[in-house]
């Protein structure tokens, strides 16, 4: 079996995580690095990440967080929020976002017109936009955990919280948001066996 498959079995959802062991920080900033350097619709990475060490913090958002103890166990806590404003067509964020390929004026001004087509369906309705950016830090979320998982670090996504609640006691800005909350640590109990259903059932062939 593959690294990449042997982490894949050995990632599962850790609901209960060893206070008394760290992540190593170059551990923890490979991790940070995958993050960076996974891709996005467009390329826009939208993902702006709050690392919450704070003890008082993580206990002020764990009620938030339908108290979870992994909120509060875990030895790196990471906030995936999102910087909705700036995606949106023609700001100068997504023209500099496509003007650091390298490409000529003309083809910057083609790009900005397909993104423009693309996206302003979507950012008319602000749950919409909500919607498209967490979908990309679900792509450098479930990187992180993978190659977590190839460290022998254990992981736990977590959407069950209250969004606004947690907003509200980061102090956010209005136009960012939170798109979904991971815990990183090493697990205490056993992992329980993992179950998936047969590839015949989910794979069809056309």
């Amino acid at each position: 079996m593959s690294e990449f498959l042997e982490a894949m079995a050995f990632r599962h959802a850790c609901k209960r995580f060893d206070t008394t062991k760290k992540i190593p920080e170059d551990q923890f900033e490979s991790m940070l690095e995958v993050c960076r350097t996974s891709p996005s619709s467009f390329g826009m990475e939208p993902w702006r990440l709050i690392v919450v060490r704070n003890e008082n913090l993580r206990k002020a958002l764990k009620p938030s967080c339908w108290n979870q103890n992994q909120i509060t166990e875990c030895s790196e806590l990471v906030i995936f929020t999102t910087d909705n404003d700036v995606v949106r067509s023609g700001t100068p964020y997504v023209r500099k976002m496509f003007e650091r390929r390298g490409l000529p004026a003309e083809a910057v001004d083609i790009y900005m017109g397909v993104y423009k087509n693309y996206l302003e369906p979507i950012e008319s309705d602000e749950l919409l936009l909500q919607n498209w950016t967490a979908k990309q830090c679900y792509i450098a979320c479930a990187n992180m955990m993978t190659y977590a998982a190839t460290l022998k670090i254990d992981s736990c996504p977590i959407e069950g919280f209250d969004r606004e609640e947690v907003e509200a006691i980061l102090d956010l800005d209005e136009e960012r948001s939170v798109a979904l909350i991971c815990a990183f640590g090493y697990r205490v109990n056993p992992q329980s066996e993992q179950t998936r259903l047969p590839i015949n059932q989910i794979i069809e062939y056309r």
